[in-house]
């Protein structure tokens, strides 16, 4: 025989705990014959049935504005979630949200190399993780000794220059790249915030004045 489940219980499993949300959500899945109004319990292979019913039909989207505008934009009618780590687009994760806008702005604005000078090594091996492949992303580690010519490659190279001076960055790397800035005023940015949503914010800024 099979078990069943409470069904505002298992909608709210998935983040669907606002009122109007769950309202909205148990409509559709009345439209599609899973349940009717006043039922307060369905089967697990209805559940199964309801998970893919409600996947098709919502996109699960929290509160920040960039996620809506995605949501609005998806074909799917946007489910407001919450807590944000249901969110489809972000998982609630300010790091996440901003790596997502980042590369989509990067779309937007033709941006496909992007140097990043500074930074600890776990924040460099998540912007390569997070980042790398829809653009090209060289890490430059702030505490090696870099030449000015491989400074003016790099400059000459990218389309987007982040120098990251809250960070693990010597004043003769970060020099290199503030001396030859003039001649690449439009490609590099001066970061003086910490943490990958700040830096990647400031980026985004840049790229807004920049059009």
């Amino acid at each position: 025989m099979s078990a069943d489940k409470d069904i505002d219980g298992w909608l709210a499993e998935r983040g669907v705990t606002l009122m109007d949300a769950r309202a909205r959500a148990r409509g559709v899945l009345e439209e599609a014959g899973l349940t009717r109004p006043g039922k307060a319990r369905m089967s697990e292979p209805k559940l199964l049935r309801a998970a893919e019913v409600l996947s098709e039909r919502f996109f699960q989207v929290c509160a920040d504005p960039g996620c809506i505008q995605v949501a609005s934009a998806s074909g799917r009618e946007p489910l407001r979630v919450e807590p944000r780590s249901h969110c489809a687009r972000c998982g609630g994760s300010a790091n996440r949200r901003a790596e997502v806008a980042f590369l989509e702005m990067c779309h937007q604005r033709g941006v496909q190399r992007v140097v990043v000078v500074g930074g600890s090594p776990a924040v460099r091996e998540e912007l390569e993780a997070k980042l790398s492949g829809p653009i090209s992303l060289r890490m430059v580690d702030g505490t090696e000794r870099r030449t000015a010519d491989r400074a003016k490659s790099d400059l000459e190279w990218a389309d987007l220059v982040l120098v990251w001076g809250a960070t693990e960055l010597h004043h003769k790397v970060s020099t290199h790249y503030t001396h030859l800035a003039s001649s690449h005023h439009r490609k590099v940015v001066h970061v003086v915030r910490r943490g990958v949503a700040a830096l990647l914010d400031e980026a985004m800024v840049h790229l807004q004045r920049a059009r």
